[in-house]
């Protein structure tokens, strides 16, 4: 299976809603129930099914506490032939996800109507909407591939949205100086997304690095070495302290139980131990950490999203210039190495110095050419988040230190979606993910409750 669409960890549950007394066409209800099992569980999904239908409130929170004790994340809800919408109140109640409403189809013969399962479903998601409550829709036959695509976005969205709302995100030293457009309001962002925001000082993440021991150090440096990195004008003479920046960084996820990590890079880590953190950065994002150079929380939210959706690494990107068809995409030399091409090849990673302050260490790469790719970014504006996305693919780029990196948009004209994206407030970092996930995420935002801009 591709890794970056596993759904790893992800558990379904399957909830049929039933009828107290008989009505439409039983056995074609039941038919097709049968066929939703069997296309569920054919899925890469860990599915749970209660051990009954719900018929009425009683068995509602009955098969609903099943799910909760079984660790159920995102709950699909069908109805095959039409149940009752009094149970839709209750179920705003006891579960605090989106839910995803499955409508099946008619039977398409005959004159009697068979299940009114659209009709259903369409009452219970008019329901929630209107009770502030966001959920999704899915139609369409259980044998037909669009229909279990469609499902698979949305049970990952929902996904996503559970996994914000139990998400800590770090910021270590605030964001760097002068880009007061990626500051962070932990109030904000609990309020907005149910992220969970906590920050340190340089001084603490200072004090963490000093303590770590020159075994933990010296055993990373040969991990380092393991990797099989090129050196271009850095040497393992560097490594010790490009180790312990990365230990520190990791104690910091690990020991303060962080989901996400924002880390202000510049201008004082480079004076004061002497390196940028760049290649452990790298390293971090290359492991499946969601973390954002130069204090960007939303930016490392975003990374999160990817990682979470199976959308794989996330390379974190200035959007540094466009054309008529391409962005060109460059930074500070922190992309992870599976996005460029292997040692030997033009590209391939090198341990280096910065661009700019001559000391190390970053990763000099360029994006591999020829793949699918997703640019999009989350951010705050007005009281709200927003969400934008474009699909591209990702062709050669002209010779840059550091990051390197060229996309060319599939849809839309460059020029374009940046004066758009200026007016509605995105910052210039970019989360930039192998495949096309624009359709997927536009669903997220709808499904998460954050503003769409395309």
């Amino acid at each position: 299976m591709n890794p970056t669409n596993s759904n790893k960890g992800i558990k379904l549950g399957l909830l049929f809603l039933g009828r107290k007394r008989p009505g439409f066409d039983m056995e074609w209800g039941a038919g097709i129930e049968i066929k939703v099992r069997e296309a569920v569980n054919q899925s890469n999904f860990e599915v749970f099914e209660p051990s009954k239908k719900a018929v009425d409130e009683v068995s509602l929170k009955e098969v609903v506490a099943e799910c909760e004790d079984a660790g159920v994340e995102a709950l699909v809800l069908l109805q095959t032939t039409m149940a009752d919408g009094r149970m839709a109140p209750t179920l705003a109640q006891i579960w605090p996800y989106p839910p995803i409403f499955w409508a099946t189809p008619e039977k398409p013969e005959g004159n009697m109507i068979s299940s009114c399962s659209l009709v259903g479903a369409h009452l219970w998601a008019s329901s929630f909407r209107q009770m502030g409550r966001s959920s999704d829709v899915v139609y369409g036959d259980p044998e037909d591939s669009e229909t279990l695509e469609k499902l698979d976005t949305s049970v990952r969205s929902v996904a996503v949205v559970r996994k914000l709302r139990h998400t800590r995100v770090g910021v270590i030293g605030g964001q760097a100086p002068g880009f007061a457009n990626m500051a962070t309001d932990p109030f904000a962002m609990h309020q907005l997304l149910g992220v969970q925001l906590q920050t340190y000082s340089l001084i603490e993440f200072e004090n963490v690095l000093k303590d770590l021991s020159e075994d933990a150090v010296s055993t990373d440096v040969e991990t380092v070495k393991e990797m099989g990195l090129e050196f271009k004008d850095a040497s393992e003479a560097d490594l010790p302290m490009a180790s312990r920046l990365y230990l520190a960084m990791r104690h910091f996820f690990d020991e303060e139980n962080l989901d996400a990590l924002g880390v202000r890079c510049w201008p004082e880590m480079p004076n004061t131990f002497g390196q940028w953190p760049y290649l452990g950065i790298a390293r971090l994002a290359d492991e499946g950490r969601a973390i954002a150079c130069e204090g960007d929380a939303d930016g490392a939210i975003g990374a999160l999203i990817g990682e979470t959706f199976g959308m794989g690494r996330c390379y974190l990107s200035d959007w540094l210039e466009h054309d008529e068809e391409t962005i060109t995409l460059w930074h500070v030399g922190a992309m992870p190495p599976s996005l460029s091409p292997p040692a030997g090849e033009s590209g391939a990673p090198k341990i280096a110095k910065h661009f700019n302050v001559k000391k190390p260490t970053v990763l000099e790469s360029e994006l591999k050419v020829g793949i699918p790719l997703t640019l999009f970014r989350l951010w705050r504006c007005d009281g709200e988040y927003r969400l934008t996305a474009c699909d591209a693919e990702s062709v050669k780029a002209r010779p840059l230190m550091c990051s390197n990196g060229r996309a060319r948009l599939l849809n839309r004209k460059p020029n374009d979606w940046f004066e758009d994206m200026c007016r509605a407030g995105m910052p210039h970092h970019l989360n930039i993910f192998q495949g096309n996930h624009a359709a997927k995420l536009k669903r997220f935002a709808a499904i998460a409750g954050i503003r769409w801009f395309d």
